[in-house]
């Protein structure tokens, strides 16, 4: 395992390869999609280990098919953790949803009903992964467009799995946004109910605002509100390592240095606040309102 993870990162993209090849950025740790990275060798594996030597790193699954009725996939399991030995990551994740069924990947992440059944199914599941990998895993929530009738709110749902999984969170900002305009909830519920300890990385990213309703694109730069809820996030959980997400319309990497050091300025600003209050300094637990 890792090193703890500190400060702030971005999505390591081809893209940008050579750029962090060639000098020392200004990011503290960099965040890798797994999925790109299981494969027996080529260019993806050559500049991983190039890039590997000199940021920390985290690895981000999207196929672990964690919500699914279909077997786990030990094959694809063990290639995660093949993956893990090699990067040695601070953090492994996955989303809180399933990708496939019946042996067919549907490549989205798909929502689960927000009920204690699927609470008690996809908590086996996450126990079951993290017995194989042998260690703790975080989970990411998801953006939604279409509200359920379900007894549980999504945010009671989460919480649920995280205690019985005894799993951590990786908390999308972005999504809790997306899918607040999107259903018409109050995004400091979603905050306000999970656990401050179990949040260990934070995504931000942008979305496409269509008027009635949001889509989770990550083609654009973090919109003023998702800025604005990062603010009212620090508050609650603290100083979080946090990222930018960006996977289409790509800029170059200076674009999102600058975009990241929004959220160093912000995190500095709750410090500067917290210190001024507490000379102890630390993390506290509050409830954050509008």
């Amino acid at each position: 395992m890792g090193t703890p993870l500190k400060g702030f990162g971005l999505g390591l993209r081809p893209e940008h390869y050579q750029d962090f090849i060639h000098d020392k950025q200004p990011v503290d740790w960099l965040e890798i999609l797994s999925d790109n990275y299981m494969v027996p060798g080529g260019k993806p594996l050559y500049f991983l280990d190039k890039i590997r030597s000199n940021y920390p790193m985290v690895m981000h699954g999207v196929a672990m098919n964690l919500g699914s009725t279909d077997p786990l996939d030990k094959v694809y399991l063990q290639s995660l953790k093949d993956l893990e030995k090699r990067v040695e990551p601070a953090l492994i994740s996955d989303h809180l949803c399933w990708t496939g069924v019946n042996g067919r990947r549907m490549h989205d992440l798909l929502p689960l009903p927000y009920t204690e059944e699927a609470v008690k199914h996809v908590s086996e599941r996450i126990l079951q992964a993290q017995d194989f990998l042998g260690r703790r895993l975080i989970i990411e929530n998801l953006s939604t467009y279409i509200e359920a009738q379900a007894p549980l709110t999504e945010w009671a749902f989460v919480n649920a799995v995280l205690s019985e999984a005894d799993c951590d969170i990786l908390l999308d900002i972005n999504n809790i946004y997306v899918s607040s305009r999107n259903h018409s909830f109050n995004p400091l519920d979603y905050l306000n109910a999970i656990p401050v300890e179990r949040v260990k990385q934070i995504h931000l990213a942008g979305h496409s605002d269509m008027g009635n309703y949001c889509i989770d694109t990550h083609d654009a730069p973090v919109s003023d509100a998702v800025w604005t809820l990062y603010e009212q996030a620090t508050q609650r959980f603290g100083i979080v390592p946090t990222m930018i997400e960006r996977d289409g319309d790509i800029p170059a990497l200076d674009v999102l240095v600058n975009e990241l050091n929004m959220a160093r300025k912000i995190a500095k600003r709750h410090e500067d606040n917290m210190n001024s209050n507490d000379p102890q300094g630390g993390r506290h637990e509050s409830h954050v309102t509008f």
